[in-house]
């Protein structure tokens, strides 16, 4: 609905409204990063054998790996906010939080959500102490993207009491040293289920290490099932239901991927900050370089903006769950924000690798060395844009979602589509005056942006209908400017909230979402000038970007001036700053 209407300021959940519990959370992981892992890191790149597995044990007796567990199985059901504030937190932790995240999220949440109870007090007390290590292994070497395409085989014997499975698994994070496998395979090679696979089940092996660019810590492995023997009762959720877990599973592990990219995202930032702050050049601190400013201050404005989408998202989600206890209902809200999920994931790792880069440059040579973190940085950063789905795929699920959901009148953005039209002639860019209340200027770019998105949206999905899953480019912008309107609009609301609830906090947050916002905004001009020229032709495009130009136009500020501002205050604070 955030395409469809406007969104009050205070409805929204973001970082300023943490709980004590939620700053101790944040505190304690930060903690168990910098003594417990931090000093381990290099060592931990080699692998040397037990010595993540440990890391992990520690991370239990402290409950680090139990936020999502409920308590009668010995977690301490912490919540979604408190879990997405730990996975950004833990992104410190380099590899560790590689293993981490697959060990809490996608490898422990599908008995958490889709077990039976027998299931549940097998397994999740391991889990949650890490006395057992989860995997979570649907990937194939035909079967990435595509994971209902698997081959992985699972035919049940003839006493009734065993699945033999036979197939391959590749890119398992984990799955060195795990001891309980989420395996997805079909059942008589058709119907797509989900089993837990434990790691000494007769006919199963892991295969070696594989050699990776970067998160060279966490282990990497492929698993082979000839003719595994996996009990009955090891089946998750029901036979041919296994889609449901799959994807539900996912939209989670995306929104957390999302958390700790925003957080490895800071600590580039804050690296990048402090190697500018001591490089001379020319008898000057670099950090005197307005290049080097600028740098500075778009890195902040995308972390800033990854943050603010990701906490406005994880809050409405643990909103919606508040009372719901059965795993099948948790997972079906979870998927209403299915969209949302993925564009945390897609904005929050491309926001990383931007900061990355430019952490990166700024060190110059020095980056290119491992003298600097700046070289594990960027090197350990490129996985997020292919892990739980590539960015290209969650690309492809944002409008189909929209559409699907338009199209089943769930949603009513068809609707709102064809209601545009009649006002399209007559939409007008606010001028400004001078007299405007602080970011309402800004809100009415907003406003034109979604009408942009609904604009394109409404003829793509006119002039292409059923077909318009093949019009990949047309696609991808749609979900470009789906992503972006989510991002300028959390970075708008949680500065608006911040000046309508503590105005002595809200300078550098308006500033952060300014900057943010004239730095996005022009990107949806040329997304939808490309889609319109693609779609049409003579009179009706000469329209169709006339009326474009309309929604588009807006007034610049002298946003290097607001730059130079947060480079200001991120220099003087020596980390990213709000």
């Amino acid at each position: 609905m955030f395409l469809l209407e406007n969104i009050d300021p205070n409805q929204i959940f973001t970082p300023e409204d943490f709980a004590d519990e939620h700053k101790m959370i944040a505190e304690t992981v930060d903690d168990f990063v910098e003594n417990e892992v931090a000093p381990k890191i290099e060592e931990l790149d080699k692998q040397p054998p037990g010595m993540m597995r440990s890391l992990m044990e520690k991370a239990g007796e402290i409950g680090i790996l139990s936020a999502d567990i409920p308590e009668e199985y010995e977690g301490d059901e912490m919540g979604k906010i408190a879990s997405a504030i730990i996975a950004e937190n833990v992104a410190g932790g380099g590899s560790f939080s590689v293993s981490h995240g697959a060990h809490t999220g996608i490898g422990s949440l599908p008995i958490i959500l889709f077990g039976t109870e027998e299931q549940k007090k097998k397994y999740l007390p391991g889990l949650a102490t890490g006395k057992l290590i989860a995997a979570y292994a649907l990937t194939e070497p035909m079967a990435g993207s595509d994971a209902l395409g698997c081959r992985t085989k699972a035919v049940l014997t003839e006493d009734g009491k065993h699945y033999i499975m036979n197939g391959e698994k590749i890119f398992i994070t984990n799955a060195g040293f795990a001891d309980v496998y989420i395996t997805y395979a079909k059942v008589d090679g058709e119907k797509f289920s989900c089993f837990i696979v434990d790691r000494d089940t007769p006919g199963f092996s892991v295969g070696p290490e594989e050699k990776k660019l970067g998160i060279k810590g966490s282990s990497t492995c492929s698993l082979v099932y000839e003719d595994a023997l996996v009990p009955v009762e090891n089946m998750l959720g029901e036979i041919g239901k296994g889609h449901v877990i799959a994807f539900n599973i996912l939209n989670i592990g995306r929104y957390k991927l999302g958390a700790g990219a925003t957080g490895a995202a800071k600590r580039a930032l804050a690296s990048a900050a402090k190697y500018a702050l001591e490089r001379q050049q020319f008898n000057l601190p670099i950090a005197k370089f307005g290049m080097i400013k600028n740098k500075i201050a778009l890195m902040a404005a995308k972390a800033y903006a990854s943050e603010s989408l990701l906490y406005r998202m994880v809050g409405d989600i643990e909103e919606s769950l508040e009372g719901k206890t059965d795993g099948k209902e948790i997972g079906a809200t979870i998927e209403d924000y299915a969209v949302e999920c993925s564009i945390a994931k897609v904005h929050a790792s491309e926001a990383l690798d931007f900061c990355v880069d430019e952490c990166l440059q700024i060190h110059g040579g020095y980056g290119y060395t491992q003298e600097f973190v700046a070289e594990r940085y960027y090197r350990d950063s490129r996985i997020n844009r292919i892990f739980e789905g590539t960015n290209e795929v969650n690309r492809l699920i944002i409008p189909a979602t929209l559409l699907r959901r338009g199209m089943k009148g769930q949603l009513p953005l068809l609707q709102a589509a064809q209601a545009l039209v009649g006002e399209l002639t007559s939409l007008r860019a606010k001028a400004p005056t001078g007299d405007e209340a602080p970011l309402e200027i800004e809100f009415d770019m907003l406003d034109r942006a979604k009408k942009l998105f609904l604009m394109v949206g409404g003829s793509a999905a006119q002039k292409y209908m059923q077909k318009i899953a093949k019009e990949q480019e047309i696609i991808e912008i749609m979900a470009n400017m789906a992503i972006e309107v989510y991002a300028i609009e959390s970075a708008l609301l949680r500065a608006k909230k911040a000046l309508d609830t503590d105005p002595e906090s809200a300078e550098t947050k308006v500033e952060l979402a300014l900057a943010y916002t004239y730095d996005a905004f022009p990107k949806l001009d040329a997304w939808a000038k490309q889609a319109m020229a693609y779609m049409f032709d003579g009179d009706m495009l000469r329209t169709n970007l006339s009326v474009a130009k309309r929604l588009c136009k807006y007034t610049p500020i002298n946003v290097i001036a607001v730059r130079q501002k947060i480079a200001a205050k991120v220099f003087e604070a020596g980390k990213y700053v709000v």
